[in-house]
């Protein structure tokens, strides 16, 4: 008696990893910078920094959602007029869907005899579904979903990017600088990390990569805001 074992993979976390990933550290890293620059430059009051994080939030977080979803929809899109083409070849010529793919079997090592078999039964089946699949690359776990890349982008923004509006809300106007870089660079180390594990990579590499970019982001705003700070 065999005994069958369920197995999860990776792959099926890409549609909302991605976007959770990029909404996380780009809310992190720009917010921050945004911190930074402006408590860099002379003259500046606390409650302009707060001001300044804030508006970076709420207009970052919807820029992303919207960007997201413009994004994907797109995908999307694409994907549903690949999906209607294939659909009215089925119906047009089935005999030369079918030998496509037969050649596709073919060419990854079945005879032919075999791949026609498999063809048949697969095409007799679900014929949209497996040339989806086998032709198009498309599958169920992959498909884009714009509504939810869009949240998982504008959830994932706010979360990371709320952390340097707190740090600078707390700390004293002297410290904002300093103090907003030290939390977003345990934020980024965090985030790597996690986004790593959860995508089934290394964590010290994942953790590295995104605590590297965004130290140089915020160093890069940082001088600027020092550069061009209006003295009051």
């Amino acid at each position: 008696m065999t005994q069958s074992h369920k197995e999860e993979h990776n792959t099926s976390r890409v549609g909302w990893l991605r976007a959770a990933v990029l909404g996380a550290n780009d809310g992190v890293v720009s917010v921050s910078s945004v911190v930074v620059g402006v408590a860099a430059a002379s003259g500046v009051t606390s409650g302009t920094v707060l001001l300044a994080g804030v508006a970076a939030l709420v207009a970052g977080a919807t820029s992303m959602a919207a960007g997201e979803y413009v994004s994907v929809q797109s995908q999307a899109d694409t994907e549903k007029a690949d999906l209607a083409r294939e659909a009215q070849e089925l119906r047009d010529q089935p005999e030369l869907e079918l030998q496509e793919l037969v050649d596709i079997y073919v060419a990854r090592g079945l005879t032919p005899e075999l791949a026609l078999q498999v063809a048949r039964q697969l095409s007799a089946r679900d014929a949209l579904g497996t040339h989806a699949r086998e032709e198009l690359g498309i599958t169920e776990e992959l498909r884009a979903r714009p509504f939810q890349a869009a949240l998982a982008s504008a959830v994932a923004f706010v979360a990371g990017g709320v952390l340097p509006v707190i740090a600078a809300t707390l700390l004293p106007q002297a410290r904002v600088g300093l103090g907003v870089t030290v939390v977003t660079l345990l934020a980024l180390t965090v985030l790597g990390a996690l986004a790593a594990h959860a995508g089934g990579a290394p964590k010290a590499v994942g953790a590295l990569r995104v605590t590297l970019w965004g130290a140089a982001a915020m160093a890069l705003s940082a001088l600027v805001g020092s550069l061009f700070g209006v003295k009051a």
